[in-house]
């Protein structure tokens, strides 16, 4: 008798693959967009992936092949970049394009994946997994919500035209070229080093994203920057086409100098506007709004027509190891209780997260490293633990998606041995913003 693990393999993707993947998730993604046809856009994508991106090899798609024909009939990609948390890089996977042929569905090909793209991170020493998608699902894998995304007002088309527009104003808007790279890579580098969590690009990804991409990718997106006297000062990234609902979507936006925001938006809203008519006059349909994929306290969003709320949404983030994601933000850990004067009293702390634990180990008070060990039978009543706190908890910390006084809030199961550790670990985890564009 055959069973299921008997009729599939899961396996690193090929080059070869590309043709039969193209088709795979053109026929299971956005169906609902296309009425339950191909979709040409997603074919483009995955064509792009497997042709000279700069995140993406073959072998970062796992695919679930048939054994019995040799075809692939599931598959999902892993997209390896770098993102940058207050100053410290973190390597992250960005897992998209999940999807399995309708007719094998039922067969766990899914989690199959998954466990194989786990295992591989593991071994590569890639601590942050992140995706967007189903509702729930990907708890069961082992995902939490803990990062935001989105939540900006939608801006009505209405509410752009009336502004008035300076035409004397000195920052203007123009699009991008390939000879623009160095310049957006050297506003990525300096962005690194904020308190944001960003999604920095080197020059190489920058000529990717301004002129690498077929023309259909459902990925590309249309790159402008902010110039001032010929120099360029800012960027802004926007929809190549109107969404169904006519929406221009606005994807990244950035000025190298802070003081610069009040001009630059007022550029960048006029360049959105002349935008969405564009696309309005390419019969595309008409121009209702400006919908930004960005937190609500992005400068740009600030400085924008009054809009339509949204609530956020957040994407699913993954650790296989938090104390190694604690210990990669040891820096930050390290600053921000100098920043705070604090100075810890043992020569240890001792966070449990139910199973994996994590021992900071401190000199004169200051933090030099962080152990990961193995975490107490019963955290809650172990003497030596000074916090005990859900690994899910924790990613949403470490990300600074939550504050502590707001997770002790929502989790019954985080709990602090006293108050001195209650102030150390809120000076911890602040609050961080999200203006993470990511590497499609």
């Amino acid at each position: 008798m055959t069973t299921a693990s008997d009729r599939y393999v899961v396996r690193p993707g090929r080059a070869s693959d590309a043709a039969e993947l193209a088709r795979l998730h053109a026929s299971v993604q956005l169906q609902a967009v296309t009425g339950g046809q191909p979709h040409p856009g997603i074919a483009a994508w995955v064509e792009d992936l497997l042709d000279g991106h700069p995140s993406v090899v073959p072998d970062d798609f796992l695919v679930a092949e048939d054994s019995a024909t040799g075809r692939p009939v599931a598959s999902l990609v892993g997209l390896r970049q770098h993102w940058s948390l207050a100053g410290v890089r973190l390597p992250v996977a960005q897992v998209e394009l999940v999807g399995t042929a309708p007719e094998h569905r039922g067969n766990r090909l899914t989690e199959r994946m998954f466990a194989a793209l786990h295992q591989r991170y593991a071994a590569d020493g890639v601590p942050v997994q992140v995706i967007e998608g189903i509702p729930y699902f990907y708890r069961r894998l082992g995902y939490e919500y803990a990062l935001a995304n989105d939540g900006a007002p939608t801006v009505p088309a209405a509410a752009l035209l009336a502004i008035e527009h300076d035409r004397s104003a000195s920052l203007t808007v123009r699009p991008a070229t390939v000879a623009d790279a160095d310049a957006l890579a050297g506003i990525d580098r300096r962005l690194a080093d904020g308190d944001a969590l960003v999604c920095p690009r080197d020059a190489g990804v920058w000529r990717y994203e301004i002129a690498g991409r077929r023309p259909a990718d459902l990925a590309r997106r249309v790159v402008t920057v902010l110039v001032q006297g010929g120099d360029v000062c800012g960027y802004l990234v926007h929809g190549s086409r109107l969404s169904a609902a006519g929406e221009l979507n606005v994807f990244a936006a950035a000025v190298d100098q802070p003081a610069d925001w009040p001009q630059a938006a007022a550029a960048m809203h006029t360049h959105l506007t002349h935008a969405g008519r564009r696309y309005e006059a390419s019969a595309e349909g008409p121009f209702t709004a400006v919908r930004p994929i960005l937190g609500p306290e992005h400068p740009l969003v600030r400085l924008s027509p009054a809009g339509v709320p949204r609530r956020p949404r957040g994407w699913y983030v993954r650790s296989g190891d938090p104390a190694d994601l604690l210990a990669r933000l040891r820096p930050l850990l390290r600053a921000r209780w100098q920043a705070a004067d604090l100075r810890w009293h043992e020569p240890t702390m001792t966070i449990d997260m139910y199973g994996r634990a994590a021992r900071l180990e401190f000199t004169d008070g200051r933090l030099t490293d962080v152990i990961g060990v193995r975490g107490a039978v019963s955290p809650s009543t172990e003497p030596g633990t000074h916090a005990a706190i859900p690994p899910g908890a924790l990613l949403q910390l470490a990300l600074g998606h939550r504050t502590l006084p707001e997770v002790l809030h929502t989790w019954p199961d985080c709990l602090l041995g006293d108050r001195r550790t209650e102030q150390f670990l809120t000076a911890a985890f602040p609050r961080v913003p999200v203006q993470v564009w990511p590497r499609n």
